[in-house]
């Protein structure tokens, strides 16, 4: 199982680097696979920690996948990095071994602390509709305009039916990014 989760890691010069990612728990080992090249690869590697933060503020996928990463942080409290303010829970890792791949290295991390902060009351079907769309846009580039029209009409569905103004947001940010990558797209064939 892949849980949808915000990656967060100390970049080289002491900043955040915040990315949404899926990630898998197996045997009491957190795995985290990056694709290459990443600022998560990097910092993992580098400093061999990282946060994970559960969260349900969708705007959080979006803009990091929109070029909006200024969001709160408060420092972790048993590694040297930070978490989300957003955040629900986070789980702070220490990375136990890495398994190197040409496409996507693992990470496999061992949680050195949890803590909840707030209950997760539920996803409503705009949220899950506003994850689907970030993964999409982080995939243009391997997906054809059809598919992501197909897509986009039918999670569409669930914006109009169920959305609060989160996810009106975040799914406005999406679909510019879309629209942007679009153009550009037409640009790069017209050269």
């Amino acid at each position: 199982m892949i849980q949808e989760i915000i990656v967060t890691t100390t970049n080289k010069d002491g900043t955040t680097h915040i990315a949404p990612m899926g990630i898998r728990e197996e045997a009491g080992e957190i795995i985290i696979a990056p694709f290459k090249p990443s600022a998560t690869l990097d910092n993992i590697l580098r400093n061999n920690t990282a946060v994970i933060n559960r969260i349900d503020d969708v705007r959080i996928f979006a803009g990091c996948l929109t070029g909006r990463k200024d969001w709160p942080l408060s420092a972790a409290e048993k590694i040297e990095d930070f978490r989300l303010q957003a955040a629900l829970s986070h789980v702070e890792l220490q990375l136990e071994s890495f398994e190197d791949d040409d496409l996507r290295p693992c990470f496999y991390c061992k949680p050195v602390h949890e803590v909840t902060h707030r209950p997760f009351k539920g996803f409503n079907r705009a949220q899950a509709a506003v994850l689907e769309a970030a993964i999409l846009v982080s995939r243009l580039h391997m997906l054809s305009n059809e598919k992501i029209d197909q897509e986009l009409e039918y999670l569409m569905i669930a914006i109009d039916k169920t959305a609060g103004e989160n996810e009106k947001i975040a799914w406005k940010w999406l679909i510019e990014k879309i629209e942007i990558f679009r153009k550009e797209s037409l640009k790069d064939k017209s050269v």
